[in-house]
């Protein structure tokens, strides 16, 4: 296999050489014969990178490649970005329409975000950020801003952004071994890909890096991910299949998903489906992964804008500490959200129409979580189109002990509220079944069924039963069985 070394073609690793055109000669060698862009270890500076089929890139032990924070330098490109199909500025990383692509190795591939972040903020107090390729893309995008109203903070400025590594419409994609760390927005994006692989790899972000999502799978098929470590500040991995309208009219679901032996570290969530699933999301098999300290860990979020489905989601042999919530699944997500309409976050029954969004077929079995901070779950349907077909087995759940923890949101729902050390909500809930369940909480039932109906409960268990609180709280919900009956 023929190698490419980067320093043949001029690189030089002092970190301050700009090495864009060194990377990108060897990268067009590459593509004419087929084989291994080669990174040795040393400080590369570059601006954005091409890659091209039937190649490998990687990266030595003691590799640091550093992409360039100047924002004209990532003119615009098609993509998708948060769920629209529209046009953004440049991933540092990407392909598009590629086969047999690899990166691999142990080096580090570094967005050097920070001004990107800066960016960020500037503009959610209300600032302007000059640059010539958001005004681009402001016209580019203009038949898209006309139509859509968001509550995007960057969607008014059309400052859209770039991830650090996107592939587009590739088929047989591996990434292993590497980090991806400090990423101008999320770190990973694939969008429209097949056969992916992502094994052994470590993905970083600050935790107050704004939308510094890990591992974005969005609207992919056969994917397997195993083995990887994430430490970020929103959610760690995410499945993904478009937003709203735009979504369901390219209608691409994100299916046949592995998640395996992955530990997550902090972000808002371990493991997200949604907001953006109007394709859908279905065949999610996730087991063996660790979460500490992530707000959430298994989180689905959607809301009535959205449409699409989520089902056909297994997940197996977690462990959690130190969580917000462990398992939350919430129709009424407040976020990417048309502000005017008043009627999205409304507690009465709207009619079902395709933007309605469906979650069902979830099942959930040998989890223990410790020391959670918030509820032990949180599960919110829509009153017309309630969360169906759930079932949690082997399921051990025990609030934090901590008189002082003040809590915080279970998840982001339009009205918000803050809970602290209590127990599981299931509202507009059909058919769900606990079996071995048990549910130590701080203060407060262990189980609260809310405007839900077929409901089972089979040996669930609080032993440390609060004085004059029982352990499940029945409010306007029919057909629930308990064995043995419910204690008072």
């Amino acid at each position: 296999m023929s190698i490419f070394d980067i320093t043949r073609f001029g690189a030089i690793g002092d970190g301050i050489f700009d090495n864009s055109e060194a990377i990108a000669a060897a990268v067009e060698a590459c593509s004419d014969l087929g084989g291994t862009v080669y990174i040795p270890a040393g400080r590369y500076l570059t601006g954005r990178i091409v890659l091209k089929s039937r190649m490998t890139l990687e990266l030595g032990a003691g590799a640091l490649l550093l992409f360039r924070s100047e924002f004209d330098r990532y003119p615009p490109v098609p993509t998708r970005w948060s769920g629209y199909e529209c046009f953004a500025f440049a991933p540092l990383l990407h392909g598009r329409g590629l086969k047999q692509i690899t990166i691999k190795g142990q080096g580090v591939i570094d967005g050097q975000g920070d001004s990107w972040w800066k960016a960020n903020r500037v503009l959610r107090q209300g600032g302007q950020i000059p640059s010539d390729v958001a005004q681009e893309l402001a016209v580019l995008n203009e038949p898209l801003i006309r139509s859509y109203t968001s509550n995007i903070v960057e969607w008014e400025s059309q400052f859209l952004r770039p991830p650090l590594l996107q592939f587009i419409d590739c088929e047989d994609v591996r990434i292993e071994g590497v980090t991806l760390q400090n990423s101008p927005f999320w770190n990973v994006h694939l969008v429209y890909c097949r056969n992916v692989s992502v094994h052994g790899v470590t993905i970083r972000n600050p935790h107050d890096a704004p939308n510094g999502d890990g591992l974005d799978i969005d609207s992919c098929s056969y994917v397997r991910i195993s083995d990887c470590h994430f430490d970020v500040g929103d959610d760690c991995l995410c499945i993904k299949s478009g937003i709203d309208e735009d979504g369901r009219r390219v209608a691409r679901p994100s299916e046949n998903i592995t998640v395996a032996n992955c530990t997550m570290k902090r972000g808002h969530g371990g493991i997200v489906m949604g907001s953006e699933m109007a394709g859908g999301i279905r065949n999610v098999v996730i087991t063996g992964c660790i979460f500490i300290g992530t707000d959430r860990g298994i989180r689905m979020k959607t809301n009535r804008a959205r449409g699409g489905y989520i089902r056909n989601i297994l997940v197996s042999n977690l462990y959690m500490e130190d969580v917000l919530c462990p398992l939350t699944i919430n129709a009424f997500y407040r976020h990417g959200v048309d502000k005017s309409d008043v009627l999205i976050g409304s507690a009465e029954a709207r009619p079902v129409t395709e933007a309605t969004p469906v979650i069902e077929h979830i099942r959930i079995s040998g989890v223990t979580a410790k020391r959670c901070r918030a509820s032990a779950g949180f599960l919110h349907g829509l009153p017309e189109m309630p969360i169906r077909d759930v079932q949690l087995n082997q399921v051990h759940i025990e609030m934090t002990a901590d008189q002082g923890e003040v809590g915080d949101e279970p998840d982001m729902v339009f009205n918000a509220f803050v809970a602290a050390g209590e127990g599981m909500l299931c509202k507009h809930v059909r058919d769900l079944e606990l079996n071995g369940v048990r549910i130590e909480t701080r203060q407060g039932p262990a189980l609260r069924l809310e405007d839900s109906c077929d409901i089972e409960v089979k040996d669930f268990k609080m032993k440390q039963v609060h004085p004059d609180t029982p352990d499940i709280v029945v409010v306007r919900s029919v057909n629930v069985t308990r064995t043995p009956e419910i204690r008072h």
